[in-house]
């Protein structure tokens, strides 16, 4: 891989506004959210918004995960690294986002939408908890034919690593599935995030589809414990589920595929298609005093992870850099990495 290319990674997902305040048990029970949980808002959630706005101290962050984990890679690798789509609407929302991504030097093509405001995510932190609930607006009505558009598709082209976060399952698959199949035909990389329990819970056929094409499949404890569910696993002990996903048949057999799942503190589990061993990474350790908000980390995680696949580093390193970047994200507000960038070293 050329180490002067632009744009190698590409990812696909929705861009977000979050709204991210403090609250307590009393906020989550008014509008029957759980505490580390991650949901798309119906209609009994949609004043919780207004509420966070007018009532708490709310801050509004440039979110929705794969933007996140997009942020993460550019915060990583060398400018003009990463390109990002999704779905915005002509908004002030939508204006915000773009700062806060041209500040992270991402580089965004967004499909702007005349009609739906930009997507929007309540964030209710309790302790080390997030509660998640997106009302996707805008975001929702992403289109293949966006994705295809000769500029964007010949971003696509020049790509070496395609990244889909799962949230994305509900809104456009077939635009998940031309990356993948372009993934596939070139001998590319297709990483996907399961992103929440209930993608694979309820999405599970459109998650299924793309199954053969993933080369990394992303998720933590509660999102494995979710596709054991749904698939009728013997076991939803994650080191099984793990090993479940990394074996599952593969459409591309030039490169096995590497399954991950994330354990919070616990160490990252990493099955290798085709190997018995689960390995285990230690999460970098950290003083609890230090960790401002944990809403984040995962995508995070992935950011780091990608920056490492994308310049061809070993899983080690990759692994290791995804829980480096995760560390610093949690010491932030929100979705968030340190200015002016810090940079990455195996020891730190």
């Amino acid at each position: 891989m050329a180490a002067t290319k632009d744009f190698r990674l590409v990812c696909l997902e929705n861009p977000l506004l979050d709204i991210q305040a403090v609250g307590d048990e009393a906020l989550l029970k008014k509008y029957n959210l759980k505490a580390n949980d991650a949901i798309l808002a119906e209609k009994e959630h949609l004043g919780l918004y207004e509420d966070l706005l007018n009532n708490f101290d709310a801050k509004l962050i440039a979110g929705g995960a794969a933007q996140n984990t997009a942020r993460g890679a550019q915060y990583m690798l060398p400018p003009n690294s990463v390109v990002y789509f999704g779905g915005v609407g002509n908004d002030k929302y939508a204006a915000t986002l773009h700062d806060a991504v041209k500040t992270a030097g991402l580089r965004v093509e967004y499909r702007v939408d005349e009609q739906q405001p930009t997507g929007r995510c309540g964030v209710v932190i309790t302790g080390h908890n997030r509660s998640l609930c997106t009302d996707l607006g805008a975001a929702n009505h992403y289109d293949l034919d966006h994705l295809k558009k000769p500029e964007n598709w010949a971003l696509v082209e020049n790509a070496e690593v395609f990244y889909i976060g799962g949230y994305h399952f509900t809104v456009c698959p077939p635009a998940i599935m031309a990356l993948a199949e372009e993934a596939a035909a070139k001998n590319k990389i297709f990483a996907v995030s399961l992103s929440a329990p209930f993608i694979p819970q309820f999405f599970k056929e459109v998650v299924d589809a793309s199954a053969p094409y993933w080369d990394y499949i992303i998720g933590n404890e509660a999102e494995a414990e979710a596709y054991a569910v749904a698939h009728d696993l013997p076991s939803k002990d994650p080191k099984d589920v793990v090993k479940v996903l990394a074996n599952l048949p593969k459409k591309n057999t030039q490169r096995k595929r590497i399954a991950i799942v994330t354990q919070g503190t616990e160490p990252t589990l990493v099955a290798i298609q085709g190997e018995d061993e689960v390995k285990e990474f230690p999460v970098r350790a950290i003083d609890s005093a230090l960790i401002n908000d944990c809403n984040g980390a995962g995508d995070a995680f992935a950011g780091g992870l990608l920056a490492g696949v994308v310049q061809g580093e070993s899983l080690e390193q990759s692994i290791d850099k995804g829980q480096w970047l995760a560390k610093l994200s949690i010491q932030e507000l929100g979705p968030s990495y340190p200015f002016p960038k810090q940079a990455y070293s195996a020891s730190s």
